[in-house]
């Protein structure tokens, strides 16, 4: 993550990104840009940064690759994504990571992801700063707000997909816990893990001892976590872990660093800290391009239910 709490600056989180949160009604725009004034090449180069609407998505399929991404980036024919949110806005200056290559020509986009393969696209400009790109292979369109790397929120991106940020190391060992608070069961756990699936998904813990490798450990107990807002603080997230042979353990999730976390138990009004072992770089099979990877995958969730694409048999001849 490029920075913490340092983005005063920035209008509010709710202005910056309200594009986000608004309602696109595709029909509205089917054929509006018939005659597109700059060349395709020149529009997908108009913004350093294009943020994945994932909520905005239209239709019932999926796309793997802009599923995964948090943001792309067209740059001299080479494609490319930030897929994690650790390291959001310092991986590779901000751009992400190298996923691909890409054609663009007349209103037509054409992809080669190095793991997942060629995609087309007919590309549709909404406004100044938004994109429709139409998958006519699946009948799902995703929504793409442009941004240049000066004016993108990464505090907000990575905060407001916090879950996934906790799924991106294959384990979180404690280090730390503090002298106050009352003694309670979950001062035993040592381990966590969270698993990927979306907002409300499953997590194991270990009582294993500090320093045990990660592929040593014993999870002892899986069950099902949840992350949450909490009104008026951004930076302030909820962690409810339900555990069945005692009673849920909720606290207050503040991140300190891109491996750190700490973890405030209002019960017993003890403060953890955990650190992040195995960082997961989601990207592809090892030794595409000589670059190194991991097999492990991540889809984005949708926070609304999926609707059919009024784009259907409207593809550009």
């Amino acid at each position: 993550m490029k920075t913490i709490k340092l983005l005063s600056g920035f209008a509010l989180m709710a202005t910056l990104f309200t594009s986000c949160y608004t309602e696109v009604v595709v029909d509205e725009y089917v054929d509006v840009y018939d005659e597109p004034t700059i060349s395709l090449n020149q529009l997908l180069n108009s913004h350093e940064l294009w943020y994945v609407d994932i909520n905005q998505t239209v239709g019932y399929g999926e796309t793997p690759f802009l599923q995964k991404a948090f943001t792309i980036s067209f740059r001299n024919g080479v494609l490319y994504a930030n897929n994690n949110i650790v390291g959001l806005g310092d991986s590779g200056g901000g751009f992400g990571i190298d996923v691909g290559s890409y054609d663009a020509y007349d209103m037509i986009l054409d992809v080669n992801h190095d793991l997942d393969g060629f995609d087309t696209f007919d590309v549709y400009q909404i406004d100044n700063n938004t994109l429709e790109l139409y998958n006519p292979n699946n009948d799902t369109s995703y929504f793409l707000e442009g941004y240049q790397r000066s004016n993108f929120d990464y505090d907000f991106v990575f905060y407001d997909n916090i879950h996934y940020f906790l799924q991106e190391y294959e384990a979180w060992e404690k280090t730390y816990t503090s002298d106050f608070g009352a003694l309670n069961e979950f001062d035993e756990e040592n381990f966590l893990q969270f698993l990927a699936g979306g907002n409300d998904s499953t997590f194991q813990s270990s009582q294993d001892d500090n320093g045990t490798g990660t592929n040593n450990l014993y999870w002892d107990y899986t069950g099902i976590y949840g992350v949450g807002d909490v009104t008026g603080d951004m930076y302030l997230k909820t962690l409810t872990l339900d555990y069945d042979y005692f009673d849920n353990e909720y606290f207050e999730l503040s991140v300190i660093n891109d491996g750190k976390i700490e973890l405030f138990h209002p019960a017993s009004e003890t403060v953890y800290e955990f650190a992040g072992r195995g960082y997961i770089q989601y990207f592809k099979t090892a030794n595409v391009k000589g670059k190194t990877a991991t097999t492990k995958e991540k889809s984005r969730k949708f926070r609304k239910d999926k609707v059919v694409n009024p784009r259907e048999n409207t593809r550009i001849k």
